[in-house]
């Protein structure tokens, strides 16, 4: 996406404009691009003709958008149903993409030093990485993704949260990555012990990314709580009850949230076994 690139402005700059691509290639592209730029310190932070990032991320026409509780689910032993777990695993990979990207643009003005952002673009690389792998597997399986519905909620985590960077970081790697560290290993085995192997390293490849995605949240949270003078575990669950909703469902992965610094003195008041 040369011609697009060249016009970036700032790393907010080129991180809005690839929330707002509609266009799949474009806006992976377009975020590993801006990322390489940023960590070769190509790109200044801000400029004053920035690109204000969006209140929606661009979409492909496809998929449609509905209720999570119309999104079928399917047995893995079928080939349809691994197609149906990596058109989800898709949709939650590209909204990771642009979660990642929107942290930058949208929180590029808040005073934080600028591993900060190295961070976050170094999450929004890998995102697109993920995004682009997982589409290939559906393409090998003669699928691609737009073919079924998708929902809507992850961006909804990113929009209640938009005014409010600590939880932003408490919601999205805290919350919604670190449920990828809970449940993505079991799907792993799934996929082996049904010979899905390709599938099966792609999500080998998921799984050792978000570890450090959610290391990334728990280190910039525990930052700010630390330089806010705040109890980062009792902050985290004040900001989860008021912006997330719903309890978080147990099985925890403990061992590889605590290794990302997220221990159980986080999570587990919340756990909707303990909420009911």
């Amino acid at each position: 996406m040369p011609t697009n690139s060249e016009r970036i402005l700032s790393l907010r700059d080129g991180a809005a404009r690839a929330v707002r691509a509609g266009d799949l290639l474009e806006k992976t592209a377009l975020a590993q691009d801006v990322a390489n730029r940023w960590h070769s310190r190509r790109l200044s932070l801000r400029s004053p003709l920035d690109t204000l990032p969006p209140l929606r991320p661009g979409r492909p026409a496809k998929p449609d958008l509905v209720a999570p509780t119309q999104v079928v689910r399917r047995s893995l032993n079928s080939r349809r149903g691994r197609i149906a777990l990596l058109h989800a695993i898709a949709h939650i990979e590209l909204n990771a993409v642009d979660l990642a990207l929107d942290i930058v643009a949208r929180f590029a003005a808040s005073p934080m030093p600028q591993s900060f952002f190295d961070g976050w673009m170094q999450v929004a690389f890998e995102e697109a990485k993920h995004f682009k792998l997982v589409r290939q597997r559906l393409q090998a399986l003669d699928a691609d993704y737009g073919d079924m519905p998708a929902h809507d909620g992850l961006w909804q985590a990113a929009h209640d949260t938009r005014n409010d960077l600590t939880a932003r970081l408490a919601v999205v790697p805290l919350i919604l990555e670190a449920r990828g560290l809970d449940v993505t290993p079991s799907l792993l085995a799934k996929m082996r012990e049904v010979g899905d192997h390709d599938t099966a390293d792609v999500l080998e490849i998921i799984y050792e990314d978000e570890k450090k995605h959610v290391a990334i949240g728990a280190k910039w949270f525990r930052f700010i709580c630390a330089r806010e003078g705040k109890d980062p575990a009792k902050t985290f669950q004040l900001l989860v009850r008021a912006n997330f909703r719903g309890g978080l469902k147990p099985p925890f992965n403990d061992l590889a949230r605590a290794a990302a610094g997220l221990t159980p003195t986080f999570y587990r008041a919340l756990s909707s076994q303990n909420m009911s």
